[in-house]
């Protein structure tokens, strides 16, 4: 069975930050926005999806004209970020770049 997540201290989270250019705060979630056409960000979503299936964790995305932005938090221990949240984020920019997606807030 695998362990449970693991809420990040303040300092973990700041380095993790450091670490994920783009990524920003937003309460307990880190958030990014893309910018694509919007069957290119269906499609992206789709990717997203299938990735996030295999590793069971998911982001909240929301698929507007023209971008797409996704929300990660983890649910499983009270909506607190763990190293789970930026794995995915991680797997979210190296598909995005696959779509030839831009980052809006780099």
């Amino acid at each position: 069975m695998a362990e449970a997540p693991v809420p990040l201290t303040e300092d973990e989270i700041e380095a993790a930050l450091r670490a994920a250019p783009g990524w920003r705060r937003e309460g307990d979630e880190i958030t990014r926005t893309f910018s694509i056409r919007y069957h290119g960000g269906v499609a992206m979503i789709v990717h997203v999806a299938d990735v996030e299936r295999l590793i069971s964790h998911h982001a909240d995305i929301d698929l507007r004209w023209g971008k797409v932005r996704f929300a990660i938090t983890t649910h499983d221990v009270g909506h607190k970020l763990t190293e789970a949240d930026f794995d995915l984020a991680r797997r979210i920019d190296a598909i995005a770049k696959a779509h030839m997606a831009e980052p809006l807030d780099s």
